[in-house]
């Protein structure tokens, strides 16, 4: 029997989308020689600017382009309006369970999250308990993978609330397309991207310490090594504030500085793309060569901002995950617009039990994994692959969850000199400040390997344009 997926493109009878009729005519009376010429001059020009990503562990070098597919992905007006107010309500639900965590706890009074998932969860800071910080945001950035599956339903594979990447590509995708394929923005009404670092920058001065009506904001890098460190010099150059890494700040009497030419300059917010274990070695990892001594102390003490908060992680656990939407009814009294995939809560024994006999058809991931890796998709799995997962499972099944194989959306994709339908997803940012806001767009990634699920960059995954039709 062959799966059915969800063609963004094109209907069932084989007929073109009304969203996407205006592309296909284009795509139509446009050469397969110039789609190529011009998808290699995108590869040049990225290449030249220096859009690569680093994959750890790999011997033949660690700089490699993302690959970018020119045919972009289309969502009609009505349907991203939906989207975003799914998201919004999502992101602003996980807020106030991020504050809750860390203050009362009274959905766990409540008896809708256990506390040991609260208090055993390795992300879980006992230090921020009762610490207030300013607007209650905990999440200032974040990240939600949206997939399509079935007959075009959305739903919430996953939340990023630590440190969300991949904005950089969504503004430099839009670029490129504009640049190689001008005449298509002349017959589309697509929304605007390229003010996400503006709008990113003003939420951030809103959440400042003390209220200040200017304050100095950073990007905190862990360094050039680091797999996003051209997402975290491209946001800092289009915010028009200073990148430094933990060397170029200290901290004393429990206020941050910054080192300039012309002496010490307090620092107010830090946009912090460094992980909690590395940002302070006096507080967390003391072999921490990354953060900056002291800062956890000023942090305490209302001085400085993080963005995102320490402690956030404790809500992006896949564990977690699970119970997202009994947060929104139970913060919100709404309920969710957005659904999450059914989930198998493998410690639960007849959770275990059902995996385990199916283990071929699902797939199964590491609570605390990202990027593709630690995890098993079943129908793909060689014998081999299925027996050491089984042992796994037996052995720590708290470590994982699982989830059925979703026959995810296609898209029309150039896969190797032709046309293809190839499987994607879509990251959307959600900004949290004085209100929460968007962008109208993502990151689109899409699984270029034919049959294969995984869209992450390091797994071979590539990127596309992200057009949302304005009304």
């Amino acid at each position: 029997m062959t799966a059915t997926f969800f063609d963004e493109m094109h209907a069932a009878d084989g007929s073109v989308r009304a969203h996407y009729r205006q592309f296909d005519r284009w795509l139509s009376t446009t050469s397969p020689a110039r789609v190529a010429q011009k998808r290699a001059e995108a590869d040049l020009l990225f290449r030249r600017a220096g859009i690569t990503f680093a994959v750890y562990g790999e011997a033949a070098g660690t700089e490699r382009l993302i690959p970018f597919d020119i045919i972009p992905r289309i969502i009609p007006h009505e349907e991203w309006v939906m989207l975003e107010r799914g998201l919004k309500q999502r992101v602003h639900a996980l807020n106030l369970f991020l504050h809750d965590v860390y203050h009362d706890q009274n959905i766990v009074a409540a008896g809708i999250v256990p506390q040991e998932k609260i208090t055993g969860n390795t992300q879980f800071r006992e230090r921020m308990r009762g610490v207030n910080v300013p607007g209650g945001i905990y999440a200032h950035i974040a990240g939600v993978d949206i997939v399509r599956a079935g007959a075009g339903q959305y739903y919430v594979l996953e939340d990023n609330l630590r440190v969300p990447s991949g904005v950089s590509y969504m503004i430099e995708n839009r670029k490129m397309m504009m640049r190689v394929f001008p005449e298509l923005f002349a017959h589309e009404r697509v929304a605007p991207v390229d003010h996400y670092p503006d709008l990113l920058l003003d939420n951030l001065r809103a959440v400042g310490p003390g209220g200040q009506a200017n304050p100095v904001v950073v990007v905190l890098t862990p360094g050039a090594h680091n797999s996003a460190y051209f997402e975290h010099s491209f946001l800092a150059q289009r915010m028009g504030v200073e990148l430094v890494e933990g060397r170029d700040l200290f901290v004393k009497d429990c206020v941050v500085y910054m080192h300039t030419t012309r002496g010490p300059q307090r620092v107010d917010v830090i946009y912090r793309r460094i992980d909690d274990d590395f940002l302070d070695p006096l507080a967390f990892r003391a072999d921490s060569m990354l953060g900056v001594p002291g800062l956890f102390e000023a942090y305490l003490a209302g001085n400085v901002t993080l963005a995102n908060a320490i402690g956030t992680g404790v809500a992006d656990d896949k564990s977690m995950y699970i119970h997202v939407p009994d947060m929104i009814r139970f913060y919100l009294s709404e309920e969710p617009i957005l659904s999450n995939v059914p989930t198998w809560q493998t410690s639960r024994p007849d959770d275990l039990a059902y995996v385990l006999d199916h283990l071929a058809e699902v797939v199964v991931k590491e609570v605390h994994g990202a990027g593709g890796y630690g995890m098993l998709i079943g129908p793909a799995a060689s014998k081999a692959e299925l027996e050491e997962f089984r042992e796994r499972l037996k052995a720590d099944p708290a470590r994982y969850i699982a989830q059925p194989t979703l026959a995810l959306s296609t898209c029309p994709t150039f896969a190797g000199n032709d046309v293809a339908p190839r499987h994607i997803d879509l990251r959307p940012f959600v900004l949290s400040g004085r209100h929460v806001t968007m962008v109208p767009g993502g990151l689109s990634r899409v699984a270029l390997r034919e049959g294969s699920l995984v869209v992450n960059s390091s797994q071979g995954g590539g990127t596309k344009d992200t057009w949302v039709l304005e009304s």
